[in-house]
């Protein structure tokens, strides 16, 4: 199994976890707890492969992934309740997910050999489109688009370093590593030490 698909199982994994949990706060069944797993784990890959027009859409390529996806949310479904907080493991999955998310997107497009561009915007919409996907479909505010929070910023730099490395010729382990850990840690430096860009602020009219 070459070392994008692990990434691609590894992000299917957490990201269907968070989705669940997620599923678990909004009481919903079993069969909403897999919608909403699967949505999250591969909506992300989904719109990266879409928009690459790779031959097949990496989940329908091998459908492993949906199972994958689809027995987590029955373990959570199982389990979710023994949490003393689902919204700080949904939070804590999330970041994870997005780590490994981001390199297995910017490693996708890099290795079809696309402009350091686009292998930034694959990694930011493989990191980020699943979570949106389950935030609106649940009916909560996207952890993406809430104020003080680095999210799509963390997967921005995570693939740039992706770039970076890639320039400079490094092992790709050490570029998927650098990615993931980069992308990772700001996220996590915003969760636990509110890091986050400056928001606008309006200012009334000059006389």
């Amino acid at each position: 199994m070459s070392p994008l698909a692990l990434l691609d199982y590894a992000s299917v994994l957490v990201f269907a976890l968070s989705g669940a949990l997620v599923a678990s706060r909004q009481q919903l069944d079993l069969i909403g707890f897999a919608f909403i797993a699967c949505l999250t784990a591969v909506g992300g890959g989904t719109i990266r492969d879409v928009l690459l027009n790779r031959d097949a859409v990496f989940w329908i390529a091998e459908p492993t992934y949906i199972i994958v996806a689809v027995i987590t949310s029955v373990i959570v479904f199982l389990t979710a309740h023994r949490l003393e907080s689902r919204l700080k493991a949904v939070v804590w999955a999330d970041a994870i997910a997005l780590a490994v998310a981001v390199s297995a997107g910017s490693g996708v497009a890099l290795k079809l050999g696309h402009s350091p561009v686009i292998v930034v915007l694959m990694g930011v919409a493989t990191g980020s489109f699943g979570g949106l996907m389950r935030d609106v479909v649940c009916n909560e505010v996207p952890l993406i688009l809430k104020q003080g929070e680095l999210y799509a910023t963390a997967a921005f730099a995570g693939s740039v370093a992706m770039v970076v490395g890639s320039h400079f010729e490094l092992p790709a382990v050490y570029t998927y590593l650098a990615c993931g850990v980069l992308t990772f840690a700001l996220r996590a430096g915003s969760i636990l030490l509110g890091w986050a860009l400056p928001t606008y602020k309006s200012r009334p009219p000059r006389a």
